[in-house]
């Protein structure tokens, strides 16, 4: 369950006017797209519900536990939210290999932790890259690894931000395919933000049109293979 009531105000900078999210949200879907125009308040809701940003009013609950809750005093620092995080921008560590990204933030006392690095590298075809430097990688390379990286902390909710763009359409229907199996395996929910309607279409139980800081409309829709 996503239960989300928020509201966090930007300030404007230079000529830029000030900016509003006000956004209520409550869904049992397991998969929730979030789908409007640039600038509509897509990536700072999924920065906010991160711990990127801190709201005004409201409160923040997912898979059974309270994110952030005004009125109760709950912030949960971003870093103990156990939220995998896929950004626009990948946010690599540049000076580490490929496997050591992956595997930032598993523990290395983990049993299995090298296998299951391996694999989700196989899984994301990035296997023969793991001893390879980030910035040795082309831009859909390293937008993989990320989204492996994503993955590999076993999180407790997954916000993907735009993580298909970088790819080939092969390998971005490959690569959803891969995020969308293992959100199945681990029964991890997701937030997706993507300005691809078919895209939008195959992976949301939930598909949530937004404009101006603003939800417009939920729609329901049948995940298709």
């Amino acid at each position: 369950m996503i239960d989300i009531d928020v509201c966090v105000r930007f300030p404007g900078a230079g000529h830029a006017p000030a900016f509003t999210l006000d956004v209520a949200l409550c869904s049992a879907a397991r998969s929730i797209v979030l789908w409007g125009p640039s600038g509509c308040g897509k990536t700072s809701l999924l920065q906010t519900i991160a711990g990127l940003h801190r709201p005004q009013s409201g409160w923040i609950r997912g898979s059974g536990r309270s994110l952030f809750d005004h009125r109760q005093k709950i912030d949960i620092p971003a870093h103990q939210r156990r939220i995998g995080y896929v950004f626009q921008q990948t946010a690599l560590f540049p000076h580490l290999s490929v496997a050591d990204n992956i595997g930032f933030g598993v523990p290395r006392t983990m049993h299995d932790r090298d296998r299951q690095i391996v694999d989700l590298a196989r899984r994301c075809r990035i296997d023969d890259l793991l001893d390879r430097r980030i910035t040795h990688l082309s831009g859909g390379q390293a937008q993989r690894v990320a989204i492996a990286r994503a993955l590999a902390t076993r999180p407790d909710l997954l916000l993907l931000d735009e993580p298909f763009n970088a790819l080939d359409p092969d390998l971005r229907a490959t690569l959803r395919r891969v995020v969308q199996d293992f959100c199945d395996e681990t029964q991890t929910p997701l937030i997706l933000v993507t300005h691809d309607r078919a895209e939008a279409e195959c992976v949301g139980e939930a598909i949530v049109s937004m404009s101006a800081g603003r939800i417009l409309e939920i729609m329901g829709s049948l995940r298709r293979a």
